[in-house]
């Protein structure tokens, strides 16, 4: 049996990461994210409410990344009180390009989708990925689905692989039917029946973290412990193992 370059198979991880606090704001968790993180031993990490820095603040993304993610980028959505925050994609492969599309709505929360294009080793097509994080109102979501669904069509190439993965915050599990017209697939919903569990992270009742593919040869959800990260966001993660290819 051939065995797929290392390359070809890749560990996915996502996360909101609550800003670097725990439930409820009550203690800051940032190391111990970054240990839980770098545990999962994934090649690409996609984070939601990712603080991006500022004044003597440092990044919390280039924080998590350290000496393990060579590249990383970031697409910052809101300010509030001086400090920015959004979203971020850390890669183990080299980052072409980032592009940070506002998909808000006039006069509510800022949201955003970063979509970055990786370079891939061993003759592999470049990997399209997007990280989002989607409003907490139906009508606000439906608008963003469409912008996703619109910015598919229009920067991805049809036969490039494709990833994306973050916080739709889609409760009443509506999202699979706006995103199907543009090939994407749920790897949860897929394999299981029905999209993961993921908040609140101590209990997980709703299902609103989601990880979608399209162009990619097999996708399988990857399991996780419940601690330490029931007590490291309000969300749990969730990861998941891609082939990008067949084996030959």
């Amino acid at each position: 049996m051939s065995i797929l370059p290392a390359s070809r198979y890749l560990r996915v991880l996502t996360v909101n990461i609550h800003k670097g606090y725990s439930a409820f704001n009550r203690r800051s968790v940032l190391h111990g994210l970054r240990e839980a993180v770098r545990a999962v031993g994934s090649d690409l990490v996609f984070l939601q409410e990712v603080e991006g820095g500022s004044g003597a603040a440092s990044a919390q993304y280039e924080f998590l990344a350290d000496q393990i993610w060579s590249d990383h980028a970031y697409g910052r959505n809101a300010v509030a009180e001086g400090l920015d925050h959004g979203n971020a994609v850390l890669s183990r492969f080299p980052i072409l390009h980032s592009a940070n599309h506002d998909i808000s709505l006039p006069g509510v929360e800022p949201r955003g989708l970063l979509h970055c294009v990786l370079a891939m080793p061993d003759g592999l097509p470049d990997l399209q990925v997007m990280c989002v994080h989607l409003g907490l109102r139906e009508a606000h979501r439906r608008h963003q689905l469409e912008c996703l669904c619109e910015t598919v069509r229009r920067e991805v190439p049809a036969d490039a692989p494709l990833i994306v993965a973050g916080d739709f915050n889609d409760w009443r599990s509506r999202a699979d039917a706006s995103l199907n017209p543009c090939g994407l697939t749920e790897v949860f919903r897929h394999h299981l029946g029905a999209h993961a569990r993921s908040f609140p992270a101590g209990l997980p009742l709703l299902r609103l973290d989601r990880i979608y593919v399209r162009g990619v040869a097999a996708a399988r959800p990857l399991p996780l412990p419940h601690r330490p990260w029931s007590g490291l966001s309000d969300h749990a993660p969730l990861a998941a193992g891609i082939d990008l290819q067949e084996a030959p």
